[in-house]
């Protein structure tokens, strides 16, 4: 087990490799031997958040290898290895952790620890902070919590149980699949379904997202790492997405709907929406993004529990590899100030 120093260390450690690894040729970090290919990838976010305190430091990381075998030019055997600051706060030692085969215009089967199906087909609101808005946001963390929060408009289902996904290829208009999952402490057994539907031609450019699951006998469970782990006899999400892009705007909406059948303890289910709109000029981007969440809502007894997170950011990208954050909003009924930069490699 890690302890709270040895993490604080680690993240401060794996900052600073990152920030060696992208000041080298991005070539380095790529290597193909035969039939063999490896790669490296990640970021590194070091800045602060502060909310009518002292600054708080902000530390974020991401790294993501890869081992690649195509023993032809339409087939890929491959291993993937991802390690964060989220899995890293969790006393993990991964994020994911799973292998793959890849047939070029069929599909992909992957089996192991990663993420569902229904959320890799999911839509995200439009965000240019260092705050991942979209997954497992550093606000709830650093904000606290008064009582439970949906952090995530796009349907989870988490990532520690093994998981087998199968998803067809990546065409101009359309991506489907579905997953099961198990061989958990958590829970007895998961599946989930996703799909995507894409304009990607004309003018005005569009993609629209569903999904949906079903997870058996709850026992200490908790797909968004800011809930509440919840017990119950079982859990039912569906989730939508829409992106809308006009020239240089982005249009985005979201919603999840979660409920747990006689949940015990903590009522962690309910709903979560959001929208948001970006603008690219250059080298510049504005986000605006707003999210609501509303848990206890199916249960005469719990407690109804209202969050509202608005968040307005601001990002310069100086090169492919170096860009700069800014952020400022409100959640927790509080307001709140960020900023950070970020090293991509």
């Amino acid at each position: 087990m890690l302890n709270k120093f040895s993490c604080r260390t680690s993240r401060i450690v794996m900052a600073s490799v990152l920030a060696a690894l992208t000041t080298s040729a991005a070539n380095a970090l790529s290597q193909k031997i035969g039939n063999f290919d490896f790669r490296l990838n990640g970021y590194g976010t070091a800045g602060f958040f502060e909310k009518q305190e002292d600054p708080l430091f902000l530390g974020d990381f991401s790294i993501r290898a890869q081992a690649l075998y195509n023993p032809t030019n339409s087939q890929t055997f491959g291993l993937v290895y991802v390690m964060d600051a989220t899995a890293l706060d969790e006393e993990e030692w991964f994020h994911q952790a799973f292998g793959f085969w890849q047939w070029r215009g069929v599909g992909r089967i992957e089996a192991g620890f990663t993420e569902s199906v229904a959320q890799k087909l999911g839509l995200g609101l439009p965000d240019v902070s260092g705050l991942k808005l979209n997954e497992n946001s550093w606000i709830y963390k650093k904000m606290g919590s008064d009582g439970p929060v949906i952090a995530n408009t796009i349907l989870t289902c988490g990532h520690d149980a093994l998981r087998v996904n199968v998803v067809s290829a990546s065409n101009s208009y359309s991506q489907y699949g579905f997953s099961v999952s198990g061989l958990t402490d958590e829970y007895d057994f998961g599946v989930d379904m996703g799909l995507k539907l894409k304009q990607p031609s004309g003018k005005v450019k569009t993609a629209v997202s569903f999904g949906a699951s079903f997870i058996n006998q709850l026992d200490g469970y908790s797909s968004d790492t800011f809930s509440p782990k919840t017990t119950a006899d079982w859990r039912a999400q569906v989730s939508t997405g829409l992106n809308v892009q006009y020239n240089s705007w982005i249009f985005g909406l979201n919603a999840r709907v979660i409920y747990d059948e006689h949940p015990q303890g903590a009522v962690t289910d309910g709903v979560a929406a959001g929208a948001g709109v970006s603008y690219d000029l250059l080298n510049y981007t504005l986000s605006l993004s707003y999210i609501l969440s509303d848990t206890g809502i199916w249960h005469d007894y719990a407690d109804n529990y209202v969050d509202n997170t608005a968040v307005l950011s601001f990002r310069y990208k100086y090169s492919k590899y170096i860009d700069v954050w800014a952020s400022g909003g409100a959640s927790r009924k509080e307001p709140f100030l960020s900023a950070g930069l970020r090293l991509i490699f």
